[in-house]
């Protein structure tokens, strides 16, 4: 079975439930929910570090309003569970 993706704070034990992106040319940190697969040039982050991210000087933050909910499971945890 996969392992939830954890929080990339160092030293962050928590369960990811948030997606950070940087928008350069727009000067923007966008904090959404989890995005569907880990990419190389986005952050995963754990409820309290979404919700108290803040952006350098003269950057925006633009940040998701509603809950953020953790993945649900995906049919290959599933099976993994079943056979276990």
């Amino acid at each position: 079975m996969r392992s939830p993706r954890r929080c990339s704070r160092n030293g962050c034990p928590r369960q990811a439930v948030a997606t950070l992106t940087y928008v350069y040319t727009e000067s923007t940190a966008v904090v959404g929910p989890l995005a569907a697969f880990a990419e190389p040039h986005t952050y995963d982050l754990c409820e309290p570090h979404a919700r108290s991210l803040t952006a350098p000087r003269g950057w925006d933050v633009v940040r998701h309003e509603g809950e953020f909910e953790p993945p649900p499971p995906t049919t290959g945890d599933l099976v993994a569970l079943a056979e276990a």
